[in-house]
């Protein structure tokens, strides 16, 4: 006679895809967590809100080791002052252990804490292939009353890109020459390859007549467009999760294998420098990411 307790094979593949779909999950957040792109408060506040969400699934102690520069032996001491088993996950943790988590989180990671002063020089930077070219782009097209600013770079052109509306192609004397003149508002080497800097006229006249001008660079270049002028807003895009990231830089095709290994590396270090900025926005959708751009302007309409 059959055993009518005995799990169906279907429910045991059912089962079996449902537990790899978590280890998944839990594993891409970990690299989110690792590289910054999320910050640990939030995936704690998820466990606590979401049952059934990888978070709340997470091992505390793979909670802890996926957090910039804690290793073993600082998870191991910190579970022992919070009280906190090591089998715990993290949507298993009681209310006194998840305060005493919080607050060292708070005090080890401090959160980000945005600007209150808004200006009408805008400076939008993140980490390569997140699509700050497609954001920029979006608001060109959606929002022409925003100046966009042309950066000059030594690298050739990639397809489809059109000289003196995505950049201007230059080559490194004529660069040297800009600056030498001090014609450049901010320019630095990206990747350790090619150069890329701000033309100061058009930026200085757009503002001049009152616009709101937008700057799209890197992360040296902002650090730069913030010492020139205190004033600017400095805004980071954010990838929705570290994987992504990946996807879109293989996805474009544009680079080998060798610069795309060297512009991860890079994006690792641009993540962990989002602080620095006075805002964050995360490009999950374009059109979203940016009109949330647009609105931390001063000139945007409120």
């Amino acid at each position: 006679m059959a055993d009518r307790r005995a799990v169906p094979d279907v429910d045991r593949a059912a089962a079996s895809r449902r537990a790899l779909e978590r280890r998944r999950g839990r594993a891409s957040l970990k690299r989110d967590l690792t590289t910054r792109v999320i910050a640990p408060q939030d995936v704690l506040r998820q466990a606590t809100e979401d049952a059934d969400s990888d978070a709340a699934t997470m091992r505390i102690t793979d909670f802890l080791t996926a957090l910039p520069a804690i290793g073993a032996g600082k998870r191991d001491r910190l579970l022992e002052e919070l009280s906190i088993s090591p089998v715990k996950r993290l949507g298993g943790l009681g209310v006194r252990q998840r305060v005493a988590l919080s607050e060292w989180l708070d005090q080890r990671f401090p959160r980000h804490r945005p600007r209150a002063a808004r200006s009408r020089l805008l400076v939008l930077a993140g980490p390569t292939a997140v699509g700050k070219g497609t954001v920029a782009a979006h608001i060109r097209q959606t929002h022409p009353e925003i100046h966009l600013s042309v950066s000059a770079t030594t690298r050739s052109p990639r397809p489809g890109e059109v000289d003196g509306v995505h950049y201007f192609f230059v080559d490194d004397a004529e660069f040297d020459r800009l600056v030498a003149e001090g014609q450049l508002l901010e320019y630095a080497v990206v990747h350790n390859k090619h150069r890329y800097g701000t033309p100061r006229g058009p930026v200085d006249a757009a503002l001049a007549e009152g616009k709101t001008v937008l700057l799209e660079i890197d992360l040296q270049g902002a650090r730069q467009v913030r010492a020139a002028e205190p004033s600017a807003s400095l805004v980071f895009l954010l990838p929705p999760t570290w994987d992504e990231l990946v996807d879109r830089l293989v996805g474009r095709g544009t680079e080998d294998a060798e610069e795309r290994t060297r512009r991860l590396r890079t994006a690792r270090t641009e993540l962990a420098a989002q602080n620095e900025f006075d805002y964050l926005v995360v490009n999950g959708d374009v059109a979203t990411a940016a009109e949330e751009v647009v609105e931390l302007s001063s000139g945007s309409a409120r």
